[in-house]
């Protein structure tokens, strides 16, 4: 069995210039990350090899310019899936 990896970002558009690591773990850590995401309805991205370079991040700091595109990737990725949770819901 794979040990489970996971991260959480933080960006707001007004105030940081790059999103910023604010949970990270491995194991019983990263199962708390997503439960805690999961109660809270954040959507979860499964990128195993930007998991593990985000575990490399300190907390609280921003994430290093070679991680931005696959970063981009996934808020991209949450805002389609944001705008399709909320035309299902209109639409109900």
């Amino acid at each position: 069995m794979l040990t489970p990896k996971a991260a959480a970002l933080k960006y707001e558009k007004e105030g940081d210039r790059v999103p910023i690591v604010v949970a990270k773990g491995k194991g019983i850590i990263a199962e708390k990350i997503i439960a805690k995401a999961s109660e809270v309805g954040v959507p979860l991205f499964k990128n195993e090899l930007l998991a593990d370079s985000l575990l490399n991040v300190e907390i609280d700091r921003a994430i290093p310019p070679a991680l931005y595109k696959a970063v981009v990737e996934v808020f991209v990725w949450l805002a389609k899936n944001e705008e399709g949770a909320r035309t299902k819901k209109s639409a109900s």
